[in-house]
């Protein structure tokens, strides 16, 4: 039988260029700073590029506490290390009413390089699971969900769902993706590639800037056991727009429908949306529809930003990511600003934050797109403990 039990992110997690904790990152982005530089040969690459790339030694560093990096991938490193903080600060007991969803656009595509000593093996999603599981000892068998840029934010849709069916009592979300040359290669033959720092919205922008993140998050039903940063997931959809393998619908049509959807579910005692943390990766057609979509919703004075800026874009992480960003801004009663932003270049407004100040915080609007068309939008409130 369904129930509408409140859900509530709680517990978490950042692994990334600017920090190996949620306060570190949050941190970082208060004082403006990015993770992301240039990068002149990334893996014998013939291109520079600009990316956010997590240290090797000091994710070795922090692994080897634990376990012996050198039987692990990068990736299974940030992703354990992520699990396992939120595990340390919650005290959750390990159960068969513990869940765990795993997040991510393309894995452990790293190992088919033909410098990895790691089997292909490696490279399939199921293993990943079965390694993060195994390494932390947990009950059930892991929940996959792969489904391009929106998989964190779809992750946290499917958690709060089946934590409202009674499958599980907390499910820990944990998302990653790294910057691999043949990541790089694709985006770069879409000619989607920015050779600065991204510039989300911009009259100037010229494409994205990619980036290396893990992050985790618990998701729970239990009031008895929340941060100081808790959000309440209120409501979320997700919807796609069919439109083209790459290029999404001109008129933002699976964007405006997964968020009108959000907000025709969410409790009308909400209120009005605070702040929109928005996709926002800086190339020309991703950014003009998430303007039109945010207009058709009434939406465009609303406090908007996009956080590429600071970790460029990581694919499957990045919903996730930007989320648990949100949680603490919340929290802190701050907007942060859009790093790289210049001047607005869109054909509808949008009240993009420029600069970082403080304001009165209640409720949040986070919204991903992805390739094949596919959006998602969830709506956060403040949960006051």
């Amino acid at each position: 039988m369904f129930s509408m039990k409140a859900v509530f992110l709680s517990y978490n997690n950042i692994i990334s260029p600017l920090g190996f904790t949620s306060e570190e990152v949050v941190n970082a982005i208060e004082k403006n700073e990015t993770g992301l530089k240039e990068h002149k040969r990334f893996n014998n690459l013939k291109f520079p590029i600009t990316s956010a790339i997590i240290s090797n030694s000091k994710l070795n560093d922090q692994f080897q506490g634990y376990f012996n990096p050198r039987n692990f991938t990068k990736l299974e490193k940030a992703m354990v290390l992520s699990v396992k903080s939120v595990l340390d600060q919650s005290n959750i007991e390990i159960t068969d009413r513990l869940g765990l969803i795993i997040s991510t656009t393309k894995g452990n595509i790293d190992v088919l390089d033909n410098t990895s000593s790691f089997s292909e093996e490696r490279v399939y999603l199921w293993k990943l699971g079965e390694i993060i599981t195994e390494q932390l000892a947990l009950k059930n068998e892991p929940i996959i969900l792969s489904n391009a840029c929106i998989s964190g934010l779809a992750s946290l849709l499917a958690a709060k769902r089946l934590i409202e069916n009674s499958v599980y009592d907390d499910i820990i979300v944990v998302a990653g993706d790294l910057v691999t040359p043949f990541v790089l290669t694709g985006f770069n033959s879409f000619q989607a590639l920015a050779p600065n720092i991204c510039k989300p919205y911009s009259q100037d922008r010229c494409g994205i800037n990619l980036g290396e993140a893990a992050c985790a998050a618990l998701v729970t039903s239990k009031t008895s056991n929340l941060t100081n940063e808790a959000l309440e997931i209120i409501s979320g959809a997700s919807l796609n727009d069919a439109n083209h393998i790459s290029g999404p619908s001109r008129t933002g049509e699976g964007l405006y429908r997964s968020v009108k959807s959000a907000l025709k579910t969410a409790n009308e005692s909400i209120g009005p949306i605070d702040y929109i943390s928005a996709h926002g990766t800086a190339t020309e057609f991703n950014d003009e529809m998430e303007a039109i979509a945010f207009n058709r919703l009434g939406l465009q004075k609303v406090p908007l930003n996009s956080l590429k800026g600071y970790f460029g874009h990581t694919l499957g992480a990045s919903g996730l990511l930007e989320t648990i960003v949100g949680m603490h801004s919340l929290n802190r009663n701050m907007l942060y600003e859009t790093h790289g932003f210049s001047s607005i270049g869109l054909s509808k407004s949008l009240n993009v934050i420029s600069e970082t100040k403080k304001e009165k915080l209640t409720t949040m609007l986070k919204t991903s797109s992805g390739f094949g068309g596919c959006n998602a939008a969830v709506i956060f409130k403040k949960y006051n403990t």
